[in-house]
């Protein structure tokens, strides 16, 4: 296992062991202990922060435990990096499939401006145009640009502009 990964649920599970066991409510301090765990994953990796680990670790919360207890019979961690790891495992794989379904919706047209388009570099409308083989104006804000707005895929630089010829286009985060 990488050795960051390691330090990190490492991390979140000392934070657990110290809250879970330093009060008397076990199962506020568990929720408690599983909000510092995302909280120490996010400052790793951001995405973290938007993966529902603590909702998906309640719906498993008798395996948490056991692993935890597996952990303190063993004297080792290995029951509880195996339980994160695939509890992180199985929320990818949901936000995959969910991006997935959100990307089945994208028109082609969107699919082709999103992919000449790198995230956060501002593109003019003729750059745009120029990289998709596009000549006519108007087909490529009907079919491409205003649809990809819509969706809040691509914003412009100058929102209150919107016809100012300095406006640049920028693929959304």
């Amino acid at each position: 296992m990488n050795r960051k990964v390691k330090k990190y649920v490492n991390g979140a599970k000392a934070v657990y062991r110290g809250i879970e066991y330093g009060v008397a409510d076990g199962d506020a301090n568990g929720r408690m202990a599983r909000l510092w765990q995302t909280a120490i994953l996010s400052k790793w990796k951001p995405v973290f922060a938007c993966i529902p680990l603590e909702s998906q670790i309640e719906h498993f919360q008798e395996d948490y435990y056991a692993s935890i207890a597996r952990c303190h019979v063993e004297g080792k961690s290995n029951a509880f990096l195996e339980f994160m790891l695939t509890q992180i495992d199985g929320i990818l794989d949901d936000v995959a499939a969910q991006i997935d379904q959100e990307g089945a919706q994208l028109s082609e047209y969107v699919r082709k401006l999103l992919g000449v388009m790198e995230y956060g570099v501002p593109y003019t409308g003729k750059t745009l145009m120029d990289r998709l083989g596009l000549k006519s104006r108007e087909t490529f804000r009907r079919n491409y640009l205003h649809p990809a707005m819509e969706q809040g895929l691509v914003r412009m630089s100058i929102p209150d502009k919107p016809q100012s010829r300095n406006q640049r286009y920028v693929k959304a985060e």
